[in-house]
């Protein structure tokens, strides 16, 4: 995922002191490559011991699912996700280092089936008229900012999630559950370190 952040005025000052950090996909197709991306201030890339588990979870319904990845940030969870047969991707992160990074990740493996844009998740949310509904979609904001309610909200309108769709979500441990539709099912739940994580299924 990825938090706010603001682009540096200079960009040739930016690469300069630029940090990269490194990921590593689990699994498929990709399994053990290692991708570069910029470590921008507040990025909290979700676990390799959480990722593992949740691709366990979803592993039944991942291949030739269309798949959404909100505050994509490094793209570990739907890069993930096209490495073990997804049909598709759209990665959504307001911070332009973070898109550029994954476009760069996204050139690199030849994948032809994602796509990047660099705006504001639960702007694009309220708005969305995507072409075709999400199997699955995983909800990794930023700590602290109330942001999952709003993504809930929004993604019960009908035209985002598939029945039975399967929708992720991370939030800090110490975080109250939050409040979802009726028709959602929790179907899995865990804690890591300082993260809780559930999926819940849309039944409706």
């Amino acid at each position: 995922m990825a938090t706010r952040r603001t682009q540096p005025r200079n960009n040739k000052a930016r690469k300069s002191g630029e940090k990269s950090s490194t990921l590593r996909i689990i699994g498929g197709l990709w399994r053990s490559r290692r991708l570069t991306f910029s470590a921008a201030e507040g990025l909290r890339p979700t676990t390799d011991r959480v990722r593992e588990t949740l691709f366990n979870w979803i592993a039944p319904v991942l291949p030739g699912a269309n798949c959404l990845d909100l505050f994509a940030g490094s793209g570990a969870l739907g890069l993930e996700a096209l490495s073990r047969e997804a049909s598709s991707a759209t990665f959504i992160d307001q911070s332009p280092i973070a898109t550029q990074s994954l476009k760069n990740n996204l050139q690199l493996l030849k994948a032809q089936n994602a796509t990047v844009l660099n705006t504001d998740a639960v702007k694009w949310l309220s708005t969305a008229a995507p072409e075709a509904s999400y199997h699955i979609v995983f909800v990794d904001p930023p700590f602290r900012c109330g942001l999952v309610q709003q993504c809930i909200d929004y993604l019960q309108e009908d035209s985002i999630l598939c029945k039975g769709a399967y929708i992720y979500i991370e939030i800090e441990k110490e975080a109250a559950r939050p409040s979802t539709p009726e028709h959602w099912h929790l179907h899995r739940e865990k804690e890591a370190g300082q993260v809780r994580y559930m999926l819940f299924i849309c039944e409706d």
